[in-house]
């Protein structure tokens, strides 16, 4: 729709504003309607400010009921009208009125009734909504379907005065309340005039005995509710402004949304939308305690491990045996990294983390272990972004293992650089660990290399992730070493090979 009015027209980005405001709820227009609608708009880039002529038209938005049958199967979103051809939307543009056909038309070979509605903002009439019911199954009317369609009536009234969609109001999404979920209309006073059968028995679960027409919605509702009463649910149950709220009793919660109807300038009364969401918000709520117990247990596991830390430490430092504290000392060192991701989990509602800032914290960790006189601080190159916890928890690990490595031999006692370059694709992700010290051995090989800390890398990477690993000397001298890891972390039926 923005694309096509900016194409094809001189609408400016207030109107465009107007314009998606209404379309993202005028499913309640069409479903009141029983009827599809087409928003056409002028097709010109020199229209005047007013409402003169114009040299076509341009259907920007449609949008089919969900009360009845489409009147127009194929998509007309794009069709370009040439003057003349729209003779009822010609007519409601220049007399600035709601323009209807006495007869059906039957150029599709099923009776539609056509209506044309100005879209007014201020002063200015932005479109016209060509609403088209398919009279094809037509009989007599229900209580429910009069009361549908005296609704629709006012609402077009409001579209041709300006007055809907509501000014400022945040345009309505689909979590909102549908005609077919249950409808009220209540009169000045908030008495309901009329309840739907589904809006009826919303309140029987809410627990009503009586029927609810004939009392004051407000009222009504307010004994219902056993928790105390805030002006959101006065203000909606009365249908005095356009607000949503969500009321909760007997067990059942509800949700309600007014919608004043303000006809000729005086509010006449109010449509109250409901739906029954206690499955909803139950499940809603499960989830948040189930993401709240899975952020607790990220917390501990994240204690515990910071835990088992200063243990090691404490038994590093009663060591007298430099082999065993050094080995105590990259024991705390790897329990560490997996303490970051756990502490990361804990603070995040699913299971993804950004490995950025678990990746600058290792890295930090890292560096802090090279020499005061020569110390390396590695940078990084590119971002890791989001990754799932199954990646990030071997991934920090693996890099903590690189970067030591790196420092504790190819950079020992030495000034130098060292560097993490990232690149992320679609379905793939490439870490490049990459410093300019000594080097590797001439007789190197990462296949019988008997280092744990090379063995631990080999195990994540190939073993846990399916991944590749390629350790190689560097153009221009020190040691370069490749991660090639897919983030397509399945279930897989067998080891990789």
């Amino acid at each position: 729709m923005t694309d096509l009015t900016r194409q094809h027209t001189d609408l400016d980005a207030a109107d465009l504003e107007w314009i998606h405001a209404l379309v993202s709820d005028w499913q309640l227009l069409a479903d009141l309607s029983f009827a599809d609608l087409v928003l056409w708009v002028p097709l010109t880039s020199r229209r005047p400010r007013g409402n003169g002529v114009v040299e076509g038209w341009v259907a920007v938005a449609q949008i089919r009921p969900t009360t009845g049958p489409t009147a127009y199967p194929d998509d007309l979103v794009g069709m370009v009208a040439d003057p003349g051809t729209r003779g009822l939307i010609d007519v409601a543009w220049a007399e600035e009125r709601i323009c209807r056909e006495g007869d059906p038309e039957w150029g599709s070979g099923i009776p539609v009734r056509e209506e044309a509605i100005p879209v007014r903002r201020g002063g200015r009439i932005l479109g016209i909504i060509q609403r088209s019911t398919n009279l094809s199954s037509a009989r007599t009317p229900s209580h429910l379907e009069l009361t549908y369609l005296q609704s629709a009536s006012d609402l077009a009234k409001m579209i041709n005065d300006g007055r809907f969609p509501f000014p400022g109001e945040e345009p309505n999404l689909a979590r909102s309340p549908r005609v077919g979920d249950g409808l009220i209309r209540v009169d000045h006073d908030g008495r309901v005039l009329y309840a739907s059968p589904n809006a009826q028995s919303a309140y029987r679960r809410l627990g009503l005995a009586t029927d609810l027409e004939g009392t004051l919605l407000r009222d009504t509702t307010a004994l219902l509710v056993s928790a105390p009463v805030d002006d959101s649910l006065a203000v909606v149950a009365g249908g005095r402004a356009p607000r949503e709220t969500e009321i909760e009793a007997n067990g059942a919660i509800v949700q309600l949304r007014a919608i004043p109807l303000i006809v000729d300038g005086d509010r006449t009364g109010a449509l109250v939308l409901l739906r029954d969401v206690t499955e909803l918000r139950w499940r809603d709520r499960a989830l948040m305690s189930k993401d709240a117990t899975i952020r607790e247990i990220h917390h501990r596991v994240k204690n515990n491990l910071q835990t088992v830390a200063a243990l090691l430490r404490l038994q590093a430092r009663r060591l007298r045996v430099p082999e065993g504290r050094e080995a105590l000392e990259e024991a705390v060192r790897r329990v560490g990294s997996i303490a970051i991701v756990h502490e990361t989990l804990s603070h995040t509602p699913d299971e993804l983390v950004d490995f950025d800032d678990i990746a600058d914290r290792v890295m930090a960790m890292a560096g802090e272990v090279s020499a005061p006189e020569t110390r390396v601080r590695p940078r990084r190159v590119g971002g890791f972004g989001v990754l799932p916890a199954v990646i990030a928890t071997p991934l920090a690990m693996v890099l903590a293992e690189l970067l030591q490595n790196a420092l504790e031999h190819g950079l020992a006692n030495r000034a130098g650089s060292l560097e993490v370059v990232v690149t992320r694709g679609e379905e793939r992700l490439s870490v490049l660990v990459a410093d300019d010290g000594s080097g590797l051995p001439a007789d190197f090989d990462v296949e019988s290399a008997s280092s744990l800390g090379l063995q631990i890398v080999r195990t994540l990477i190939v073993g846990e992730l399916g991944g590749v690993i390629d350790l190689r000397p560097r153009s221009g001298g020190g040691t370069e070493v490749v991660l090639d890891i897919p983030l397509d972390q399945g279930p897989r039926t067998a080891p990789p090979g």
